[in-house]
């Protein structure tokens, strides 16, 4: 019997699908086990970022067009984001604790926060 079963040309797949498929049979030997992530020098080897236009942002020039996104509000005295702002002293805050602070906070130091921003209101 056990030679009829030898002689027999039986044709089995590599795998059966209900069994779990093993990891060296998965990634044979040579192949990665992973996603491979390029890095900067290798990106610019391969591109040949001499023929692109001096004004298209890349990955060799840094000097891009500002951004198309309004940029986020962000509270002056925490830093945390800001849905609010207080007419009165034109600064940002978070929540009303914070509001409360800034109502307490006297006219230079309101003037200071908003230098850091830039925002600084010039009183004659």
């Amino acid at each position: 019997m056990e030679t009829e079963v030898l002689d027999a040309e039986l044709v089995l797949p590599n795998y059966l699908s209900f069994k779990r498929v093993q990891m060296y049979d998965k990634y044979p030997k040579g192949q990665s086990r992973g996603r491979h992530w390029k890095h900067l020098k290798q990106i610019i080897q391969a591109e040949n970022y001499q023929n692109y236009p001096p004004d298209e942002p890349n990955y060799v020039n840094i000097e891009s067009p500002p951004s198309m996104h309004p940029c986020k509000r962000i509270c002056d005295i925490t830093g945390f984001e800001a849905p609010y702002y207080d007419p009165k002293t034109n600064l940002r805050y978070a929540n009303t604790d914070v509001f409360k602070t800034i109502r307490s906070l006297p006219n230079d130091y309101v003037q200071r926060y908003l230098s850091l921003r830039n925002a600084a209101v010039v009183l004659k």
